[in-house]
């Protein structure tokens, strides 16, 4: 049982500007940031392409809060996109798009990636959200991430939402999870025994040229550059804030949970990268409705028996808490209707095709207004 008090949680979420008419992408970034900060300051920023923004959380206690926050940013950034004739869509990947280059955004980390990365970047417009947990020792994060990295592929299940990329059905739950598989820097973190090693890691795959900055490293768990927080950076961008509240919830007691086994002097398991690898695939394919690589006993099982044996494994911090009824109250709706994939490809099946897909997700981003 965990005594001290509850780290504090923000969320990042990233969204696309959509024509409402078209459905298609437009890079009006810039101008929409720049409307959405006379409300939300620096709680609103450009994204890698002009296609996107960003929007942020403050530092949120608990649930309630986050809910609140998560609530107030879209709020503002749905009306600045409206004042440009625009909307605001959450989906992994543009469900609709012409397939051209992406318009990168004017940022000199950007344009050193697309320097580096080349065609790899070509359509490489991807939207997230990453939950960060106030974790200021970074020894200690770095051995937090050994704990999270074998239940990450079960993250990408739960938060798959990006089957459709540019008018076609992938075939998969989480495109976005293989678009990203194809980089060098992204993808599960190393197994890393101290915080030296993490970092010589990260030095010796920018010195090859598969990481941009050692200091920054992109990995989907990592100790922030410049906040005092464990950064998880795998799930899809979710239309519902709830969902996005609840699996935020989870993964600070994921977090916490691993700090304790660290505090007792546990490194985590050593989940072979090429096992972790094969998982996440299977869970960017099959999402939620399918199976995959249980974290701790190395079956397969379905996706649903792995968020139970989650919520099992970390229900003591989670009642601490009083945060089981936001974790139950997930289950329940991945339970009923599913992840988000499984709701675009339901909307797309009434006849109306990817088109209804996009108006959907617009609707579901703007509910929290």
């Amino acid at each position: 049982m965990n005594t001290h008090e509850a780290p504090t949680v923000g969320v990042e979420e990233e969204y696309f500007l959509i024509h409402p008419r078209t459905r298609q992408m437009q890079p009006a970034g810039t101008r929409v940031v720049a409307r959405a900060s006379a409300v939300l300051g620096d709680l609103v920023s450009g994204e890698f392409t002009q296609y996107q923004i960003e929007g942020k959380t403050p530092p949120c206690s608990g649930p309630e809060e986050l809910r609140k926050e998560l609530t107030r940013v879209r709020a503002a950034a749905v009306a600045a996109a409206r004042e440009e004739g625009l909307r605001l869509c959450a989906s992994g990947t543009p469900v609709m798009g012409s397939g051209v280059p992406a318009d990168i955004g004017d940022h000199p980390r950007y344009r050193a990636g697309a320097d580096q990365y080349r065609a790899l970047l070509d359509d490489f417009a991807l939207s997230a959200f990453h939950a960060h947990v106030h974790l200021p020792d970074r020894e200690v994060a770095v051995l937090v991430t050994n704990h999270l990295r074998p239940w990450l592929p079960l993250l990408v299940a739960m938060s798959a939402n990006s089957p459709f990329h540019q008018g076609r059905d992938t075939g998969y739950a989480s495109w976005r999870a293989v678009m990203r598989s194809g980089f060098p820097c992204l993808g599960p973190p190393p197994y890393a025994e101290s915080l030296e090693e993490h970092e010589r890691i990260a030095e010796a795959m920018a010195e090859s040229e598969a990481m941009l900055e050692a200091g920054m490293p992109f990995w989907d768990v990592r100790p922030n550059p410049r906040l005092p927080t464990l950064e998880i950076r795998t799930m899809d961008v979710l239309p519902d804030i709830d969902d996005t509240v609840a699996l935020t919830v989870l993964i600070r007691a994921l977090v916490v949970t691993a700090e304790a086994k660290v505090v007792r002097g546990d490194p985590g398991p050593r989940t072979a990268g090429e096992l972790l690898r094969a998982a996440y695939w299977r869970a960017a394919r099959d999402g939620w409705s399918g199976k995959g690589v249980d974290a701790l006993s190395g079956r397969i099982l379905p996706a649903s028996v792995q968020a139970e044996r989650l919520v099992e494994y970390v229900r003591p911090v989670l009642e601490e808490y009083g945060e089981m009824g936001e974790a139950a109250a997930f289950l329940r709706r991945l339970s009923s209707r599913g992840c988000g994939a499984q709701r675009q490809r339901a909307v797309a099946a009434t006849g109306a095709g990817p088109a209804a897909v996009v108006d959907d997700l617009i609707a579901a981003t703007a509910a929290a207004r």
